[in-house]
């Protein structure tokens, strides 16, 4: 575990403690108001990430950022999987163990804070609609990493439909023969456009190329595999191998892109994950195969492709921004009976 302190001048306003829950990295951080980080704490996601295991590893973290902060006032969390709203119950996550994990509680129970809990490609959706370069209201977020999360904004707001399960744009699908996906069904957007997928493809092409470069700098990563970073690495060394992967990977990004902006009426798409480092290396081919695939484009603008403010601080940003936000609504509620009836 690990704690950064913001080099930033501390704000006026109120702060939370956001929780970001993927399938690599767990991060905490205590957000302001505004989304200044002031201090920051994080973990890799263990191989055994059921329940009982993330709830003692997220208590860890809140404790160390609480102890740090005493004047935090809520707890926004922002997990991969099925959320049910607003009960802030996760039932079923594809690269995670945990099922039916009543995270709300647990962590109202034990810290006595106002808990909220939401999808974490939702919450990142949220930062960068309240607090991004370019505010829109009607938006859709991708967020490409370990695996491809979504979040929609529409009319100003987040879309989760009318229990929190709404918005699973990562398992749109668009290759319906294509591999198998974690969620288990076949040819999903996550499955072909993630940084897993980048890895899957990367194996296969060290195996096919055993003296290729991939294949050699797999050989010196410290587990001796081949990784998506593996593959990052071989790009900046002009492997054609690793740069027709990233073309692949980006063009299957760019179709999903397309589909998306086929249904929705929308002002831009906004890209965060850990893979949006990678910049047009991964946007470009992105970008081109949006255009290719896009509807009446006579009629109907081809919208901008943008990278996210935030990078990969919009998960913890906008946990904590959903945590202050709904602990001003309970706090509202509790005190006008008549607004908590409407």
């Amino acid at each position: 575990m690990r704690g950064v302190t913001s080099g930033h001048r501390a704000p006026s306003g109120r702060r939370a403690i956001g929780l970001d829950i993927g399938g690599t990295n767990i991060r905490g951080a205590v957000v302001a108001d505004d989304g200044t980080l002031l201090a920051e704490v994080s973990e890799r996601t263990p191989e055994t990430s059921d329940g009982t295991t993330m709830t003692k590893i997220l208590l860890g973290i809140t404790q160390q950022l609480h102890a740090q902060h005493p004047e935090v006032v809520a707890v926004g969390v922002g997990a991969a999987g099925i959320v049910e709203w607003p009960a802030g119950l996760i039932r079923w996550a594809p690269n995670n163990s945990y099922r039916d994990w009543q995270v709300r509680a647990e962590l109202e129970e034990a810290t006595g804070l106002p808990a909220t809990v939401d999808n974490d490609a939702n919450v990142a959706a949220l930062a960068e609609a309240r607090l991004g370069r370019d505010r829109y209201s009607e938006m859709v977020f991708l967020t490409v990493g370990t695996g491809v999360g979504g979040g929609l904004v529409l009319g100003g707001v987040i879309y989760r439909g009318p229990s929190g399960r709404g918005g699973e744009l990562g398992h749109i699908i668009v290759a319906p023969d294509g591999p198998r996906c974690g969620c288990g069904n076949r040819g999903c957007l996550e499955a072909v456009a993630s940084g897993t997928a980048l890895t899957r493809m990367g194996r296969e092409a060290a195996a096919a190329e055993p003296d290729g470069v991939i294949a050699r700098l797999g050989r010196e990563e410290e587990d001796g595999v081949v990784t998506g970073h593996t593959v990052t690495r071989a790009t900046e060394l002009g492997d054609p191998t690793a740069l027709d992967l990233f073309t692949r990977l980006g063009r299957w990004l760019g179709i999903g892109i397309a589909s998306l902006a086929n249904i929705f009426e929308i002002e831009a798409v906004v890209i965060g994950g850990g893979l949006v480092t990678t910049g047009d290396l991964l946007l470009d081919p992105a970008r081109a195969a949006y255009r290719e695939h896009a509807y009446a484009t006579e009629a109907r603008p081809v919208v901008p492709v943008r990278v996210g403010t935030f990078g990969t601080d919009a998960g913890v940003v906008g946990a904590g921004l959903l945590g202050l936000e709904h602990a001003e609504d309970r706090r509202v509620h509790a005190v006008s009976p008549e607004r908590a009836t409407r």
